[in-house]
């Protein structure tokens, strides 16, 4: 009687232990919502970056390691009353469970300051290269990735050395395996590095069908929007073997346009060309620092043919259109406004004199009616 007593009572005693414990991570966790809610509220919308995503890093992890800090201790509070053998993992399962968090925390603290950081720009109104962002990022966080898992090996009990060891021998046959898939990755690698684009370029490849906006370049992928808004997945190994074309990076837009004018307006072509220069060379939208050329160059079939070479000062595409509408329209007036024309497709028929018509009538006539050939026929 008094052993079950005491049985009773000493089990009593550590599962009230496991409870307490329990008790005490549930409160320390609401505990920490709230006050990191508050905080979060307070820092919401402030301009140090930093601590905004620190906070926001930190929620769930810190979540997850009140429990599993509590779980783990309440397990060793079991195993030492119960000895069972399979109690006795928890401890490296708990220290395995603290790198993983910590690494959670360190790869969303990188993620959210990368996303802070765009944010504030945008606000502000400045420009951000993100491309070096996002690489830089990716970068960070499989360096967080890799170091947490050596670590998680080594405290597991796996000698660290053995295992890069065995992964440079693994490498090698992996790197056969998955040769297209690492040519992807060091193609991701080099477009990083290179910055032959970013995001939000148009580009285009005289080589591939490929034209279109940037909108992501991933490590094995990057995706280009085309005009007609489809997705296009390209492999970034592609990249290393065709010439690409970045017009985002144009510094002007060319116009080069073959103006013709009729045959008969040759007299006024010289005054025409005079009043189509000057009106380019004052032409507010016109880089007049840039090669400039109203030239006439060609006897044409049926046109006098001039060019006009010139750069716009803008290169945004809508703009730059409405530009040359603007040039095109005022060289249509200097040409009109001199009583000239644009000439169009024509053919001239030249006929005989009307001496030789009447005569080839006549003949004719005769010989219709039967008439020997005269020699006036003849000639």
């Amino acid at each position: 009687m008094n052993f079950g007593f005491f049985l009773t009572k000493s089990l009593g005693h550590w599962i009230a232990q496991v409870f307490l414990v329990v008790l005490i991570s549930l409160v320390f966790d609401l505990v920490q919502k709230k006050t990191l809610n508050r905080v979060g509220r307070k820092l919401q919308g402030g301009d140090n970056i930093w601590s905004v995503s620190l906070f926001q890093a930190l929620q769930r992890p810190l979540s997850f390691l009140i429990w599993i800090v509590g779980v783990a201790f309440a397990v060793e509070i079991i195993e030492k009353e119960t000895q069972a053998p399979i109690f006795s993992a928890i401890v490296p399962i708990r220290n395995v469970g603290i790198i993983a968090i910590l690494a959670w925390f360190l790869i969303r603290l990188v993620r959210n300051v990368q996303e802070n950081i765009f944010l504030a720009f945008s606000k502000q109104k400045k420009s951000i290269d993100k491309t070096t962002a996002e690489a830089l990022s990716k970068v960070v966080r499989a360096s967080i990735v890799v170091t947490a898992s050596l670590v998680m090996l080594q405290t597991l009990g796996f000698s660290i050395s053995g295992v890069l060891a065995f992964g440079g021998i693994g490498g090698i046959a992996i790197g056969f395996a998955a040769k297209d898939l690492l040519a992807n990755f060091f193609g991701g690698f080099m477009l990083y590095w290179d910055r032959p684009f970013k995001v939000g370029d148009w580009i285009r490849s005289p080589d591939r069908e490929i034209e279109g906006t940037v909108e992501h370049i991933g490590w094995r992928l990057s995706r280009i929007r085309t005009f007609d808004k489809r997705p296009l997945y390209i492999p970034n190994s592609i990249f290393a073997s065709i010439s690409v074309e970045n017009p985002s990076r144009m510094s002007h837009r060319r116009i080069h346009e073959t103006i013709r004018v009729r045959y008969q307006d040759f007299q006024k072509l010289p005054l025409i060309l005079k009043n189509v220069r000057e009106m380019l060379q004052t032409h507010p939208e016109i880089d007049r620092a840039q090669t400039l050329m109203v030239n006439f160059n060609t006897f044409g079939e049926s046109s006098l043919d001039f060019f006009v070479y010139t750069f716009t000062k803008t290169i945004v595409w809508t703009k730059y259109h409405h530009v040359k509408e603007d040039i095109l329209l005022k060289i249509h007036d200097i040409i009109v406004s001199h009583g000239a024309e644009v000439a169009f497709p024509t053919s001239v028929v030249h006929l005989p004199e009307r001496e030789v018509i009447e005569k080839i009538s006549l003949k004719q006539s005769f010989v219709e009616k039967g008439f020997k050939e005269t020699k006036f026929l003849r000639d």
